[in-house]
């Protein structure tokens, strides 16, 4: 089967904007939640957030752009901007139809859509923007991605909530193997506004603590909920072959494994065993032609949660058996909120970042792990050399994606 390998990343995040700067504060085990500041949140049970600060429109597009999107879309430009420069990938110099894009999105353009209801039920009809019907749009992103870069490749979006970051970039693998030289894959979300808190509020599954060190803390024992945020990435996913003979100048990771299953019990509550969840871990690293023995390292879902959390625990113990007690697990997401499609795909920038240079990060604001867990859950940054990830991400309703990532192929293996 083509190879299909990572080139490129661009990271948009409460820790950092550009994709080192993210790194270095997630390796630094910086805690970037902090109450919400752009409105009023005191009246809603959850006050605090991951959000990017210093993040403007007018540093990464042109105005008249800027008013027909919204800040998630802002965000997902900047992101394939960065990602591009990264892989030394021209969209210009290539057949358009050799460059497809694929996101996952959660929450949409939620933002720009508060600001027009509220034009039309105080001002009327006519106050509302043109740009409604399209900067809310789960598929925005998508469109506005390849306007503005010119890619004509095949081209879709991935609404599945959390998980959505994990399966655009399964989609891109299926359409890269199918012929389509490169993808632009990833996520990214911007539901910070008191529209989208108050729908989130409803799922009843974040943190009411208003300290940040007490609120979002994966598999910890004081573990009560999850903190929102924004930001996310975005990451240049091309056949391994066709990189090679562009000259790509790095290859961070192979895309080796990939499933996805769903529940299919609630459309809020946690289903009653684990089956589904492990079900994906088991059939994502079949895909990669290895084997659970093979897996260096589990960046998990993390959803923050006890009884979430407990469900990851189990499918964790139930894929790897015995040895599950050895392997290590993170979820540096604790350090930022919890991002929805543009966290799963920072977590596979996580994974391609912790293959190159050798380094876990800590679970995000880990304090004391549940002990009915008995995980190797990583409480401080950890060297050690890494050739394969498996990377876990739910969605709300359901959703369950895994991808494994190893150590890229040489040149010369490829061809």
């Amino acid at each position: 089967m083509t190879a299909v390998v990572v080139t490129g990343a661009g990271v948009i995040a409460p820790s950092g904007i550009g994709t080192e700067a993210y790194w270095n504060s997630t390796v630094d085990s910086e805690l970037h939640v902090r109450p919400i500041e752009a409105f009023d949140a005191s009246g809603y049970d959850t006050t605090i957030a991951g959000q990017v600060p210093g993040f403007r429109s007018e540093d990464y597009l042109d105005d008249r752009l800027a008013v027909q999107t919204d800040r998630w879309t802002w965000m997902a430009l900047a992101a394939t901007d960065f990602a591009l420069a990264d892989a030394g990938y021209d969209v210009g110099e290539r057949n358009p139809y050799h460059t497809g894009v694929a996101f996952g999105s959660g929450s949409g353009g939620v933002e720009f859509g508060q600001r027009e209801i509220q034009a039309l039920w105080t001002q009327g009809r006519r106050a509302v923007s043109a740009y409604q019907s399209i900067a809310w749009f789960y598929a925005a992103n998508t469109g506005q991605v390849s306007i503005k870069n010119g890619t004509k490749g095949p081209s879709t979006v991935l609404v599945t909530e959390g998980a959505g970051g994990l399966d655009s970039v399964g989609w891109a693998r299926r359409a890269i193997r199918r012929g389509t030289p490169a993808v632009l894959a990833g996520g990214t979300e911007a539901p910070l506004c008191p529209y989208s808190l108050a729908c989130q509020s409803a799922s009843g599954r974040m943190t009411t603590s208003r300290d940040p060190r007490q609120g979002y803390k994966p598999f910890d024992a004081a573990a009560n909920g999850y903190a929102p945020g924004e930001g996310g990435a975005v990451l240049v996913l091309e056949d391994a072959a066709e990189a090679a003979r562009r000259g790509a100048g790095k290859v961070y990771a192979e895309v080796a494994g990939y499933a996805a299953t769903h529940d299919a019990y609630h459309h809020h509550r946690p289903p009653e065993d684990c089956a589904q969840l492990a079900r994906c871990m088991r059939l994502a690293i079949e895909d990669s032609g290895l084997s659970p023995d093979d897996i260096d390292l589990v960046i998990a879902d993390g959803a923050g949660s006890p009884e979430f959390d407990a469900l990851e625990v189990r499918a964790i113990r139930d894929t790897f058996g015995p040895r599950a007690d050895r392997i290590p697990v993170t979820a540096p997401q604790g350090f930022i909120g919890r991002l929805c499609a543009g966290g799963s795909a920072l977590n596979l920038v996580v994974a391609a970042l912790v293959i190159r240079d050798g380094v876990i990060p800590a679970v995000g604001n880990l304090s004391e792990p549940d002990p009915g867990y008995g995980l190797d859950f990583v409480r401080e940054p950890r060297r050690m050399r890494v050739e394969t990830v498996l990377v876990n991400a739910r969605g709300y309703g359901g959703f369950n994606s895994s991808v494994v990532l190893k150590v890229p192929a040489s040149p010369q293996e490829v061809a």
